[in-house]
């Protein structure tokens, strides 16, 4: 199955309220878990890259990737860059492919990050792309973005109205009491400020910071409209963990192969575990014909 942009799959997400996973891979092995495990449960899945990560293997290497590994697949799958800052990488994944992309201007004044995010907008536009887009600073570590505890802002539910009527964005991001990286204490989500923001905007939201979030938490967001629900703490301490206890429990195995198994197996749970979590599960080949009646009309 080609690429697709997710726009439509969450869009549909926030209609069935079901959470979409975003997964992001940092190698071959961790992509082709991501795929191949949303391909066994019927789920959509987004693959999320950070610029770090494009940075280190190129464009051209990981849109071969995923393209390959989610040809014969019968669910949605889509490539997205997550937390784009530079314009150039911006430029250059979607010339290579990707089927999203993010801007995230989040730390400038409302009006420039306004205006940045347009500038995106626009230039995804003849590319049939849609971006991501975010308003609040998320507090956290996410790649090589550092935002302090307690620096983080929240979003101004009048100004989010005012962002997404000027743009069709794929998928809004709001910041609302989340955070990227382990949570040190307990979240203080900002349920008035995004009660409001589902009422107002029909769109679906991202929900960024989801590594430790408690079940009852998760799901309240996702029925507030947040269909895009984005992991990548929780798949690296997989990455290394399962690596680290498979050698750990064959310290005489040099097999590179099985090492790299055992490190799959541990990330392939996570995965299984995030979209069972989300309701995503069993939606896949149901959204491909969904979409695809929408498109045709």
């Amino acid at each position: 199955m080609p690429l697709i942009d997710f726009k439509q799959v969450l869009i549909q997400a926030r209609k069935e309220a079901f959470g979409v996973g975003a997964f992001n891979p940092v190698d071959y092995a961790s992509t082709r878990v991501i795929i191949e495990t949303a391909e066994s449960l019927d789920a959509p899945v987004i693959l999320q890259t950070s610029a770090k990560t494009v940075s280190f293997y190129g464009h051209k290497a990981i849109a071969d990737w995923v393209r390959h590994l989610a040809e014969d697949t019968t669910v949605p799958v889509s490539l997205h860059l997550d937390h784009g800052k530079d314009l150039d990488m911006i430029r250059a994944c979607l010339d290579h492919g990707w089927t999203n992309v993010m801007i995230d201007a989040s730390d400038l004044p409302f009006e420039q990050n306004l205006e940045r995010s347009r500038t995106v907008y626009e230039l995804a536009q003849p590319y049939g792309v849609s971006i991501e887009a975010e308003i609040g600073e998320i507090h956290g570590v996410e790649e090589d973005i550092v935002v302090e505890e307690g620096h983080g802002s929240v979003v101004d539910p009048e100004k989010a109205v005012l962002f997404c009527e000027a743009m069709d964005l794929g998928v809004f991001a709001p910041a609302i009491g989340t955070a990227h990286g382990i949570y040190k204490g307990e979240p203080k989500i900002e349920w008035d400020t995004l009660e409001t923001l589902y009422g107002r905007i029909p769109g679906p939201f991202a929900l960024h910071g989801g590594t430790g979030l408690e079940d009852n938490i998760i799901q309240r967001c996702i029925g507030l409209g947040c269909a895009k629900v984005n992991i990548s703490t929780q798949l690296k301490i997989a990455f290394v963990d399962g690596f680290c206890d498979y050698h750990r429990d064959h310290p005489q195995d040099y097999e590179p192969l099985r090492v790299i198994g055992g490190q799959m197996k541990s990330m392939s749970e996570v995965v299984r575990d995030k979209i069972t979590q989300f309701g995503g599960a069993g939606k896949g080949a149901a959204l491909l014909t969904s979409i695809g009646e929408t498109i045709s009309n």
